[in-house]
């Protein structure tokens, strides 16, 4: 079949990798210069760091298969994410453990001491059910730490006070009665040696896969192919017939320092007064790499208008009944799928997307080999 990839990002990459191999001839289209979307990664000039473009990207898993996937087009090196905090006119370790709550209550307590003290001296134990950001987190650590931590962050993070967003945003409140201070829990975790790009590049580099970059898709093209894998807005596909979901979007303001900044890759704001939620400086993602200079990119969030680059998925009330009938319509709609980030507005780690992505790729052969028609989502949005 000849088949059009919408996006040069992840989804759009292991798609048509994984149907070019089945011997499907596969056209990957982007509207911008370089393949691996907002993944996108480039040597720095100037300082030779390797800098993550659209921001920080760190891969991270309990998936297996996923994890051979990457690295088969990679080399993955070890990376430990471990972020800090400025509050309060202190450095602290994130997400909050027993480093955290000793130094920030200046106590010397043990884990089980510690976990007595945030559950039963901090926490809000009458909240029994939150239904908000803000019950949830005074309901698991109390409003010392929710104010230190988590509630200036969140209001610059979504535009709006946390007793406005729903509790599962705070899904699992990120809190251990240890020193581990490593932010994520999973099995496997790294950084391709080369950056993201050269990993999608390497993805994509196949003879039944042609990559047309700086190409608008327009979606009279898709008239041309046997079938469409859409991993842009799902809204932009009906042209934002019914008006346009919610996105909340970044800007960086990036500089360059000569020497070390900041001493880690994230240092996070908690305090509203200042206005950008987080400094990232790229050449800590790369530790075993040695640069004099660095680049570092300060985070600012606000909500996304039409000419942004949307980054996350709002899916508040009124977004989720918008996203109801766009899906109504997808549904109906002939010879496409949607996927990805933005074809299903969804937030997806790296790791779902690329999961997400090899399942609808070996759905679909299974379709097309039986002359049944693919369904619009492999995986449902609401």
């Amino acid at each position: 079949m000849n088949i059009l990839c919408v996006g040069a990002g992840l989804s759009g990459a292991v798609i048509g990798r994984h149907l070019a191999e089945a011997g499907h001839a596969i056209t990957v289209v982007d509207s911008r210069g370089h393949v691996g979307g907002n993944c996108h990664t480039q040597r720095d000039a100037d300082t030779g760091v390797m800098v993550h473009v659209y921001g920080p990207h760190i891969f991270h898993t309990d998936d297996a298969e996923v994890w051979d996937y990457v690295n088969r087009f990679a080399a993955f090196l070890p990376y430990k994410n471990r972020v800090k905090a400025t509050t309060g006119g202190a450095v602290y370790s994130l997400p909050v453990n027993l480093h955290t709550i000793n130094q920030f209550f200046g106590k010397t307590l043990r884990p089980d001491e510690a976990h007595a003290f945030i559950t039963g001296e901090q926490a809000d134990t009458s909240i029994e059910d939150p239904q908000t950001f803000e019950e949830q987190a005074m309901r698991f650590v109390g409003k010392d730490l929710y104010e230190a931590f988590f509630k200036g962050y969140t209001m610059k993070q979504w535009g709006c006070h946390p007793s406005a967003l729903p509790a599962s945003i705070l899904k699992r409140l990120p809190v251990r009665f240890n020193y581990d201070d490593n932010y994520f829990f999973h099995r496997f975790q790294g950084m391709p040696e080369q950056g993201y790009t050269a990993m999608i590049e390497a993805i994509l580099d196949h003879p039944g896969i042609a990559v047309r970059l700086n190409t608008v898709f327009e979606r009279a093209q898709a008239e041309a192919y046997d079938h469409v894998f859409y991993s842009g807005p799902l809204d932009g596909w009906f042209d934002f017939e019914l008006g346009r979901l919610g996105y909340r979007t970044l800007d960086f303001e990036r500089f360059t320092y000569d020497g070390d900044y900041q001493g880690c890759a994230v240092m996070n704001y908690g305090e509203v007064e200042v206005p950008y939620t987080r400094i990232t400086e790229h050449k800590h993602f790369a530790p075993w790499e040695e640069h004099a200079g660095s680049v570092c990119y300060r985070e600012f969030s606000r909500a996304a208008e039409p000419e942004d680059i949307p980054y996350y998925p709002i899916r508040q009330v009124a977004e989720k009944a918008l996203l109801s009938d766009y899906v109504a319509r997808a549904e109906q709609a002939q010879g496409v799928s949607f996927v990805g980030r933005l074809g299903t507005y969804r937030y997806l780690d790296m790791d779902v997307t690329i999961r997400e992505a090899l399942d609808a790729a070996r759905a679909f052969a299974a379709h097309a080999q039986d002359g049944t028609k693919p369904p619009a989502f492999f995986t449902a949005p609401l």
